[in-house]
């Protein structure tokens, strides 16, 4: 197996990852308004998020930037928990007709600025893979590719489960956001107050 062969497989693992669930729950939460008809749009959303990760991962990797990890594992859940919060306030289309989200830029924006997030919670994985690599171009866009595969199958599965609901067990599309939302919510609530860095914040909580 190739270099970039390796490093694809690896990003594509590390996105479908149960391990890794935060950033497989916030694709979730960018899908949930969403329906099957409107895969192009959603593709285009995800590659948003991906544009933004990639940034980061690449300033990250490169030592060009630097946090506290403790701080970024706080707010990957707090992107979740506002992307699902932004869910909640969306009408879908009662006609069952493509959705036509009324602020859909707003929305690749937001999910490229909270790419940047996510790209730093990916980085300390892609630190300890490349070693002594000299070169890290070819393995970083590998491993981005490989991340964004990985997303896109999550997002096939999300909006085939959307059809199922909306369309064999007849539950209604603004319901089924509404539900998909606040089980993810509730998750990142979770997430979010089990941080080591929320215990800073909030000492004896």
């Amino acid at each position: 197996m190739s270099e970039f062969q390796t490093y694809l497989q690896l990003g594509f693992q590390h996105i479908t990852d149960i391990k890794g669930y935060d950033h497989i729950l916030f694709v979730v939460a960018l899908c949930a308004i969403y329906k099957l008809s409107d895969w192009k749009k959603v593709a285009i959303l995800v590659t948003a998020f991906t544009i933004g990760h990639s940034v980061t991962l690449a300033l990250s990797t490169l030592d060009i930037i630097s946090y506290r990890s403790e701080i970024i594992e706080f707010l990957i859940p707090i992107t979740i928990f506002i992307t699902c919060l932004v869910n909640f306030f969306f009408k879908s289309d009662q006609k069952r007709k493509p959705v036509k989200a009324p602020s859909s830029r707003s929305r690749y924006v937001l999910a490229m600025s909270f790419g940047l997030i996510h790209g730093m919670g990916f980085s300390n994985y892609l630190k300890s893979l490349l070693g002594q690599e000299q070169s890290i171009i070819k393995p970083l866009f590998a491993f981005n590719l490989g991340l964004e595969i990985g997303q896109l199958i999550i997002v096939l599965i999300a909006l085939v489960l959307s059809f199922i609901m909306t369309e064999i067990f007849s539950v209604k599309k603004h319901d089924w956001n509404l539900i998909l939302s606040g089980m993810v919510a509730g998750i990142a609530i979770t997430l979010i107050t089990g941080a080591a860095y929320f215990a800073e914040l909030f000492p004896g909580k």
